[in-house]
């Protein structure tokens, strides 16, 4: 470094270097060394996790913003890392998702039952979590790229962490498509950031002018390049089969932080600009209402638990991108009350959903784990066998629905909050955001009818099938993360005044110098009024607990069915499906949703037994994308004959390129 590091970004840098590196002993070890070396890569994981979620809470709590320039220099210009109050509360998931997953997969992913695959995913794991970390530190394009490659290219190698299978191999291949896709639009971002502002460092924040078409050119790039990494739709093709086929810990990385670096790309570009005109604001607002419906509705569909969860981050990437958009009406129509609930709701909800989003993959992980499936329809009184999995994963099923009194209510009051006080103004912004009220209430109770429906299937009722219904509960090493992470939900959902000021400072390092001054969060938002809520209503729920207890050893025992509908003998087959149970939701949204069904055919008194089944298809990808890549092919095969396989040919394409190129600078 050119100068000495402060204290804060020392710790960062450290962390990331350790996070780095952890899966080195278990990469060098021998073959009968497996357990050690992955001890030691979760003990190292965990030290990395520590020292970097002490140096973010430094500097959130300073708000302090320095900038240091690195020894090396690139042919770009000289290469600057930096610390601000941003960056610091992106790196909170980084650091606290990774380490949990990684204690978490010392008892999923043990080496002595993965050999073969466990040293690779380990590693690279480590890999991705140093990367992330250098994407929100890097303040010049070609360091935000190099860090970004090899964050995509690590993500890669963990989803295909099985790729012996085929639906993994292609999920891997998808995934890598659309990344380097979303990195092509991250190369036009900064070349048009570069034609604007002069030099590949980043801008400022507010020094450039959104008024120009350059200006427009680079939001477009920008929401092509970060949307598709963050899973906004329609972009968001590679993420259900990423997060579906992906070992659960790696799900929960990829689910709780990865998306999540796309919102900080698409947030730290967008702060580069001031004057933004009134439709940037429109467009994001919009995005994140398709999102958030469409996702949720295609997560009822669903009979994949994973899959059913990815739909879900889709839907809360929704939430946030909403809460963005309200940010960014509020810094064109110059009200500060709706920056500051726009965005702190938006950034607390990416939190947020790291934290019960890593906690849901990492139940579903231990439900897989001990029944062997991951067909929802399969399974069925796991809550006898699994009851501290099933304790936990309630907890992260209220907290998603955004219910109180769990950390999902706070941030999605707050964006609530922040499109009150744009209902408040005049003309179309005001239209707009009275439009994302009932949508994000909408998605709330969407959200409820399909955890009611995944709780219910999964850990009530009877087994349904006694091959997936005899597995034990997971062990503390899977639990203890899972149990750190529901307290970090219901302590964000008690004591939500604890992180206004946090999120002030976030939230501040997104405006420009000309905003008006922003008044504290603690006088925009209820946070004294959640908290007493939030405890009279846990001190209800514990009367009530009590009451029915001692009602229960009070009142005579005995054995009987459940309800039996009238039937004679009960079965499993007669209790409710993932499909009968979402049937009545999924017509409503079978314009978007395109079901596929297969009827039994049913023919005379007495007909053979048949059944039925339902899929609900990727309808972007299967519907839109693929038939569109398809036309493309057979359009421009010709094209094809200019790839001969000659190296003379190939080298008189260089030539003839590099005469263009010339000719085009002479001009």
């Amino acid at each position: 470094m050119e100068q000495e590091l402060a204290s804060p970004c020392l710790l960062i840098v450290a962390a990331a270097l350790v996070a780095a590196l952890s899966g080195v002993p278990l990469l060098i070890s021998p073959p009968s060394g497996g357990v050690r070396g992955q001890r030691s890569a979760t003990v190292l994981m965990l030290i990395a996790a520590c020292t970097g979620l002490t140096g973010a809470i430094l500097v959130l709590l300073s708000a302090a913003s320095e900038t240091y320039q690195l020894f090396w220099s690139l042919p770009f210009g000289r290469a600057e890392i930096g610390i601000d109050p941003l960056s610091a509360w992106f790196l909170l998931p980084i650091f606290l998702i990774p380490g949990c997953a990684s204690l978490y997969a010392r008892g999923y992913w043990p080496a002595e039952s993965h050999p073969g695959n466990v040293r690779r995913m380990t590693f690279f794991f480590g890999l991705m979590t140093a990367a992330m970390a250098g994407v929100v530190l890097a303040r010049d394009a070609v360091t935000f790229l190099f860090a970004w490659e090899i964050m995509a290219i690590s993500a890669y190698f963990l989803v295909s962490t099985e790729d012996e299978k085929r639906e993994v191999s292609e999920a891997g291949t998808l995934y890598l498509i659309t990344t380097h896709i979303a990195t092509l639009g991250l190369f036009a971002l900064f070349s048009l950031l570069n034609l604007l502002d002069g030099s590949w460092l980043f801008p400022a924040t507010g020094a450039l002018d959104a008024s120009s078409p350059l200006a427009t050119a680079v939001f477009l790039a920008a929401l092509l390049g970060f949307g598709m990494k963050a899973g906004i739709m329609p972009l968001h093709i590679w993420l259900p089969s990423a997060h579906a086929n992906a070992p659960s810990h790696v799900s929960a990385a990829l689910s709780g932080v990865i998306l999540k670096v796309g919102i900080y790309g698409l947030v730290r570009t967008l702060s580069f600009f001031h004057g933004l005109p009134l439709w940037w604001g429109y467009i994001v607002l919009l995005l994140g209402i398709v999102s958030g419906v469409a996702g949720v509705a295609f997560a009822i569909g669903q009979h994949d638990l994973k899959r059913l969860l990815a739909y879900h981050s889709i839907e809360n990437i929704g939430i946030i991108t909403m809460g963005l958009g309200v940010a960014l009406i509020g810094r064109t129509i110059d009200s500060p009350a709706m920056v500051l609930l726009g965005m702190a709701g938006a950034l607390l909800h990416v939190l947020n959903h790291a934290v019960f989003k890593a906690l849901l993959f990492m139940g579903a992980g231990s439900i897989i784990h001990a029944s062997g499936t991951r067909e929802i329809d399969l399974m069925g009184g796991l809550g006898r066998k699994l009851p501290a999995t099933a304790l936990l994963f309630g907890v992260g099923a209220v907290a998603i629905c955004g219910l109180p009194p769990l950390n999902g209510f706070v941030s999605e009051l707050l964006i609530y909050l922040g499109c009150f006080r744009g209902v408040q103004g005049d003309g179309s912004s005001a239209a707009m955001t009275a439009l994302a009220a009932p949508a994000l209430a909408l998605i709330g109770g969407l959200a409820v009818a399909c955890f009611v429906k995944v709780y219910g299937i999964v850990f009530l009722g009877m087994a349904r099938t006694h091959k997936h219904g005899q597995g034990h509960e997971a062990g503390w090493q899977m639990l203890l993360p899972m149990g750190l992470l529901a307290l970090v939900c219901l302590a964000v959902g008690l004591f939500p005044a604890l992180l206004a000021g946090l999120l002030e400072n976030a939230s501040r390092a997104f405006l420009p110098t000309g905003m008006p001054a922003l008044q504290p969060l603690a006088l925009l938002s209820p946070f004294g009024m959640v908290t007493l809520m939030a405890l009279g209503l846990l001190t209800l729920m514990a009367a009530l607990a009590l009451w029915y207890r001692w009602r229960l050893a009070r009142a005579p025992r005995g054995e009987t069915i459940t309800w039996s509908c009238g039937y004679q003998r009960p079965a499993p087959r007669i209790q409710y499906s993932a499909s009968s149970f979402a049937q009545m939701l999924t017509g409503l949204f079978s314009f978007v949703l395109r079901q596929e069904s297969q009827l039994p055919a049913i023919a005379g008194p007495f007909p053979r037994a048949s059944r039925f089944h339902s899929h609900v298809p990727e309808a972007v990808l299967e519907l839109v994308y693929i038939p569109a890549l398809k036309r493309l092919h057979r359009r421009f095969s010709g094209v094809r004959r200019l790839q001969g396989g000659l190296l003379q040919q190939y080298m008189l394409y260089i030539l003839l390129t590099l005469v263009a190129l010339f000719l085009c600078d002479s001009i």
